[in-house]
């Protein structure tokens, strides 16, 4: 995973792990069930705060998809549902 330069360990409250392929699976189910053609950095912020959802009883999430899909066309995982 790519860590921004801007970023600060310290001011966030968890870091939750998430795989590429889960991250992959998220962008494909993103752009086949809601019709969002996002990146692989959004399907993993949405694979986290899913996560994160499953353990909070009341609450919201908030989530930044901060990528398009656009930039991932000519990779593979884009061909088909696996």
């Amino acid at each position: 995973s790519m860590v921004p330069g801007i970023y600060d360990p310290r001011l966030a409250d968890e870091q939750l792990e998430v795989s590429t392929e889960e991250a992959q699976d998220m962008c494909r189910r993103l752009a086949r069930e809601e019709g969002l053609f996002v990146g692989v950095s959004s399907g993993a912020a949405l694979a986290a705060a899913r996560k994160l959802a499953s353990r909070l009883r009341t609450g919201r999430i908030v989530t930044i998809f901060p990528d398009g899909g656009d930039r991932y066309l000519s990779d593979d995982f884009w061909n088909g549902d696996r």
